[in-house]
């Protein structure tokens, strides 16, 4: 179905560029944060800026994880795997709650950009049926009473 290879590909390319961005943020606070020695309530700014590095690119790998599961999806046009499923769920999820959290910190343009990506990934999720059970070899199945 060409519907749902288009929008898993398209979540997959905006995934790509939230990864982008985010690690550019995280680049800058990171620098930021090293070159004014700021800290909080005493603790190391080096520290911190490496803490604020090591989380960019947590969060740009993950993100770059879950597009290219759904790029593979989009391009087999199969459903995601079981493993695939819950990596694209739990980035759902996070963005349904950082988009609510976006709207008092940030603001409503931010809100939208998150929810965007969320239906995104909502809707490659449902779009897809789920693969049926393959029988194990040589299981004995019941024949009637």
């Amino acid at each position: 179905m060409l519907l749902r290879r288009l929008v898993a590909g398209l979540a997959a390319i905006v995934l790509v560029g939230e990864a982008a961005v985010l690690v550019f943020v995280h680049v800058v606070l990171g620098r930021t944060t090293a070159n004014q020695s700021m800290s909080i309530a005493g603790s190391d700014p080096d520290v911190m800026s490496k803490v604020t590095y090591a989380l960019g690119v947590g969060i740009g790998a993950f993100l770059l994880l879950c597009a290219v599961l759904l790029a593979v999806a989009a391009i087999r046009d199969l459903a995601p795997g079981r493993l695939a499923r819950t990596a694209l769920i739990s980035a759902a999820v996070t963005h349904g709650l950082l988009g609510a959290l976006a709207v008092g910190l940030v603001g409503w343009g931010a809100f939208a950009v998150l929810m965007l990506i969320f239906c995104l990934l909502a809707l490659s999720l449902t779009l897809y049926v789920a693969r049926p059970v393959q029988p194990v070899l040589g299981e004995i199945k019941p024949t009637g009473p």
